[in-house]
């Protein structure tokens, strides 16, 4: 009867190592697909900052044409973002190029081209 009782501890052992295996293969996968999303991700983020680079010396180049001062402008709206990250208590880098502001600076540029 000892031999039989330790069968089924060896089938137990052998069934849960078999699921705790499957698991890990799901999670391999699991963890190879997350790699693959974050490559496409970091692609898509270098393409879309090489465009907005290029977008925005396309504005500047409009607003020279113009006879307006588009680093001036690009300026003033960082001070000010700094000055309302500061207000709110958000000192770190990271408020200082957010899109609205670039949105509306570069809203300020093309109704100021379009005149």
């Amino acid at each position: 009867m000892g031999l039989g009782s330790t069968a089924k501890k060896i089938q137990g052992l052998s069934d849960r190592a078999e699921a705790m295996y499957k698991q890990v293969q799901q999670l391999q996968q699991r963890i190879i697909g997350l790699e693959e999303e974050m490559d496409d991700t970091h692609d898509t983020v270098k393409r879309l900052d090489h465009q907005i680079a290029e977008q925005r010396e396309l504005l500047l180049a409009i607003a020279d044409e113009q006879g307006i001062d588009g680093e001036q402008i690009l300026a003033d709206a960082a001070i000010d973002e700094a000055e309302q990250a500061d207000e709110s208590g958000q000192i770190d880098g990271s408020t200082q190029t957010t899109e609205p502001s670039n949105d509306a600076d570069a809203g300020d540029s093309s109704e100021s081209s379009a005149e």
